[in-house]
């Protein structure tokens, strides 16, 4: 009998793989019976899912309008489940093609798709079938996400796909080649999405991701999710790395500081907690305006000084607005602070600032500055005050603290739009009297024509 026959008798006699795959019934969830509190039983054995309600505010995704989402956390701060959550909605939604990229494609397996938190273990969603042998999930109303390793980014040539979740970023093996790869597939849809969940490391890659225009970061650390971990954990790692650079990175998901760095944690840490004074000696607003329409933020660091102190007052950055929407942004700042002075550097706009902020109606003076030297030796006087102990922070400012300790790591410098500002404001109100002398600005006092170089 030929192998064809063979065949063609196992498929008539319902004796061959396919057959009882198809028959075989899929094995029971993790967690066959959804809680109370996260999910509502609908029928006699179908449950709709209540993770609108019960998700904390950075697993959600955002409310304005966006290409790339990107929640930072720490361990256990709950981003698998956020990834997991958002992608089965839009897969429950309508039918569609999706990517799912980990480490490994054990990872994936494991910990995208099986793990506790997984997309076959949602409380109230629907739970699709595994294919292993395609790598790829099957929903009941025909969506369809493949499984890849970011070990293997050329298998993302090819295929394409209308949103992608990618997980655990910062250990890629090649994170910008894989996912410029995995960008280069999403051409589906309307609006293509990719949400990517990772702990932070202090890797270039992640860096530039969170500088993009069209990326929104959403930030959590452990504690955040706490009431859905083991009581001890918490208190376990806190007694052990409390204080120590690996209890910020993995516990409360923050991005630290690189080799060649200006600032130290510990700097920062000591200037946070500022109270805002009744009264200011100067409030300056500083700006680092975007190098082109859509691309880079716009740094708007709002400060103040009292005495020997400065005082970060607000940051007020944006991105992706038109030159005079950043303006009317610099104005307002200026107002609400009573600002006496905006300085605003010129490299990329020239006069065109100046004219763009008058036209936003900016309620104070403005002065133009240009760099003459690189962005390291223009915050080296700046980092020096933070370690005197002479700045304070008034207010929580996570993406300002994280440039900074970007600042002075080379892959970094085009991207730390805040810190610039920041330098900017503090450089205005600290140069002179008893603050650092600082080389390598050029000061345009206009309109009365006079203009200075300061320097020692």
């Amino acid at each position: 009998m030929t192998v064809d026959a063979l065949r063609k008798r196992a498929s008539l006699q319902k004796w061959c793989k396919a057959h009882h795959v198809a028959a075989q019934k899929p094995p029971a969830p993790l967690l066959a019976f959804p809680s109370e509190a996260e999910a509502v039983k609908t029928g006699a054995a179908q449950f709709a899912s209540l993770w609108d309600e019960i998700a904390h505010e950075a697993q959600r995704a955002p409310q304005s309008a966006w290409s790339t989402w990107l929640f930072q956390g720490g361990r256990g701060a709950g981003k698998t489940r956020a990834g997991a959550e958002w992608l089965a909605a839009r897969a429950e939604k309508s039918p569609g093609l999706y990517a799912l990229v980990g480490p490994t494609q054990h990872d994936v397996r494991e910990v995208m798709v099986d793990g506790p938190s997984g997309l076959r273990n949602l409380p109230g969603r629907e739970r699709p079938w595994y294919e292993r042998s395609r790598r790829r999930l099957l929903w009941p109303n025909g969506s369809i996400a493949y499984a890849f390793s970011a070990e293997e980014p050329e298998r993302l040539r090819g295929p394409q796909f209308e949103a992608a979740w990618a997980d655990e970023f910062c250990i890629w093996p090649r994170p910008s080649e894989t996912l410029a790869i995995l960008r280069m597939g999403l051409r589906l849809g309307v609006a293509p999405q990719l949400v990517v969940t990772t702990t932070p490391k202090p890797i270039p890659a992640l860096r530039a991701l969170r500088a993009e225009a069209s990326c929104v970061v959403t930030q959590a650390a452990t504690e955040v999710n706490a009431a859905h971990l083991a009581p001890s954990f918490l208190d376990g790692l806190s007694a052990l790395y409390g204080g120590t650079r690996l209890a910020e990175q993995e516990l409360e998901g923050r991005l630290l500081e690189g080799d060649g760095a200006l600032w130290k944690l510990s700097d920062l840490e000591r200037a946070r907690g500022g109270v805002v004074p009744e009264r200011y000696e100067r409030v300056v607003v500083g700006v680092d305006p975007p190098a082109g329409a859509g691309g880079a933020a716009c740094g708007i660091v709002v400060a103040g000084r009292v005495g020997r102190q400065a005082l970060v007052l607000a940051d007020r950055s944006a991105l992706g607005l038109s030159p005079l929407g950043w303006a009317m942004r610099v104005a307002e700042a200026a107002a609400e602070f009573g600002a006496s002075e905006i300085v605003a550097e010129a490299n990329q706009g020239g006069d065109m600032v100046r004219a763009t902020l008058a036209q936003a109606g900016a309620p104070c003076a403005v002065r133009l500055v240009h760099a003459s030297r690189g962005k390291r030796a223009r915050a080296e006087p700046i980092a020096a005050l933070y370690e005197q102990g002479r700045v304070t922070h008034c207010g929580a400012f996570v993406q300002l603290e994280e440039e900074l300790l970007a600042l002075g790591v080379s892959e970094s410098e085009g991207l730390l739009d805040r810190a610039d500002a920041l330098v900017w404001a503090l450089t205005a109100l600290m140069n002179g009297g008893e603050g650092p002398r600082v080389r390598g600005f050029d000061f345009d006092l206009r309109p009365s024509g006079l203009s200075a170089r300061r320097g020692d």
